[in-house]
């Protein structure tokens, strides 16, 4: 089997590379291990700059793109203290979509079907060699053992990641210091534990009754780490322990899933190795606290996806792919910091209640602000400067807004939904950057405005297909900042310009 880029891991992360990448017409296969689609509930949370990426990429699930824009969340939690607040501009979707990670992976699955991606079910990549033209991966299936090649490899098979293994990326790991169990289950007296955080001074229990499936139970005992975290969990022990946090016996039963957890932390330590690349808990794995690792995979996923794509049909510059590393890795980074902070001040002690105490003041200060929210939502994000000489936009996420052009009005995002990075032109620079930016059409969509420009003193921004400002007027030369992400052009290189245009919109 031969193809352009191979996925190993089809979860919703893995999914939504597929859909990127088949989507700019590029040939992709996905291996996943599983028959079926898992209907463990692992994940439930899009945080806004996850839900503004995939609405600028055409991603959303129907109801979440339908739904009202700029409510801001206020009834989120920091470290399990309620209140934090989750503003987004009144132009962005939702702050925070509620989609199960089940859900997400069969609308990535279909999205990806859709565009052209071949999705291999019952497949497990087992080994790995790369060169400097490809990717050699043996894959196991039904039928036995088959060997794929291909000019890319990305990784997202999980915390325990062959590709990762295999490729010889080493991480950075904490060992884990806390003890988590999550289940769901039914329980006899349904208000015996109320949803939301319940701490006590035995620990913690997190609870959310989930209508015609059950109440979906964590809890988080911070004595010490688990002898062997992979051990099963009976129904018995998980009973015993909901119990023993909430100071009263707790009768459940008909247990649909059990599992353990813990603060163990990886990061790789690049997430990129020659043609095979890292995303979501294949590169980072942290305290599952605020509802992040969905999100962050996501991000990695629309983050590589253009820029892959862009590689593979010859119309990206020869370092555009090293920018995925430093872009991510920092972002994952932020990530790990924020929920070991978050879990410092769960642990018990009265030093810690009364930083709880304060805490909690400031994150009732904070709701105007959105500091803390933004942390979580990562809407702080301001990705390094690519350019030779950025501009102060550069790095920065580029907000919807209304736009008129010759043929109407339109926004942001809409404009953005065919994949192709944007340059927004006006004023009186329209015509001087029209004729520089002639090489690298149509790979980058170029768009003049008939009102005003997209900011004060700024009569032009290239952004890119994830929303971020790739430049800017202010900053160096419009034609340089091209040729280091495109490359030479058409028309002025080998091997550039080839006209592709995405399939998606």
């Amino acid at each position: 089997m031969q193809t352009q880029v191979a996925v190993a891991g089809g979860g919703p992360v893995g999914m939504l590379v597929a859909a990127e990448l088949a989507g700019y017409g590029v040939d992709v296969v996905v291996f996943e291990v599983r028959a079926d689609v898992s209907e463990r509930p692992k994940a439930t949370t899009l945080h806004a700059r996850a839900v503004q990426c995939l609405a600028r990429r055409g991603h959303l699930p129907p109801e979440a793109d339908a739904g009202p824009r700029g409510a801001a969340a206020g009834d989120f939690h920091f470290a399990g203290l309620p209140g934090l607040a989750i503003p987004v501009p009144r132009t962005e979707p939702v702050p925070i979509l509620k989609s199960s990670q089940p859900q997400l992976e069969r609308h990535f699955e279909a999205r990806a079907r859709a565009a052209g991606a071949r999705v291999l079910r019952g497949h497990r990549v087992t080994g790995i060699e790369q060169d400097r033209e490809g990717v050699r991966l043996k894959v196991e299936g039904p039928d036995g053992t088959a060997v794929c090649e291909a000019r890319y490899l990305v990784g997202a098979d999980g915390a325990r990641s062959t590709v990762r293994e295999q490729a010889g990326i080493a991480s950075e790991t904490s060992p884990a210091t806390v003890s988590a169990l999550t289940g769901l289950v039914t329980l006899e007296d349904g208000e015996a534990v109320p949803d939301g955080f319940l701490r006590t001074p035995r620990g913690w229990i997190v609870s959310k009754k989930l209508p015609g499936a059950g109440t979906s139970i964590r809890t988080l005992d911070c004595r010490g780490a688990f002898g062997d975290r992979h051990l099963p969990v009976s129904l018995e022990e998980f009973r015993l322990e909901v119990s023993r946090i909430a100071g009263r016996d707790i009768a459940m039963g008909r247990p649909r899933w059990l599992g353990r957890f813990s603060d163990y932390t990886r990061l790789a330590r690049t997430f990129r190795e020659g043609r095979v690349f890292l995303v979501g808990d294949a590169a980072h794995v942290h305290f599952p606290i605020g509802g992040q690792g969905l999100s962050a995979g996501v991000l990695d996923a629309l983050c590589l996806g253009w820029k892959l794509a862009l590689a593979v049909r010859g119309e990206a510059g020869p370092a555009l792919l090293d920018s995925y590393d430093p872009e991510r890795r920092g972002a994952a980074q932020a990530v790990v910091e924020n929920t070991r902070a978050q879990l410092a001040l769960m642990r018990p002690g009265p030093e810690v209640d009364a930083l709880r105490s304060v805490l909690a003041g400031v994150v009732a200060a904070d709701r105007g602000a959105g500091r803390l929210g933004n942390m979580i939502s990562a809407q702080d994000t301001v990705l390094p400067g690519y350019t030779q000489r950025p501009s102060p936009w550069e790095g920065t996420f580029f907000t919807n807004m209304p736009l008129i052009t010759p043929e109407g009005g339109t926004d942001v995002i809409g404009l953005l939904r065919d994949g192709r990075p944007l340059l927004l032109l006006s004023g009186d620079g329209t015509s001087r950057h029209r004729a520089v930016v002639r090489p690298w059409e149509p790979t980058v969509r170029v768009v003049e405005l008939s009102g005003p420009g997209p900011g004060p003193a700024y009569d032009a921004v290239l952004v890119r297909p994830d929303g971020y400002v790739a430049w800017s007027s202010g900053g160096g030369e419009l034609g340089a900042a091209l040729s280091r992400y495109f490359g030479a052009g058409r028309g002025t290189g080998p091997g550039t310009g080839s006209g592709c245009v995405p399939r998606l919109s």
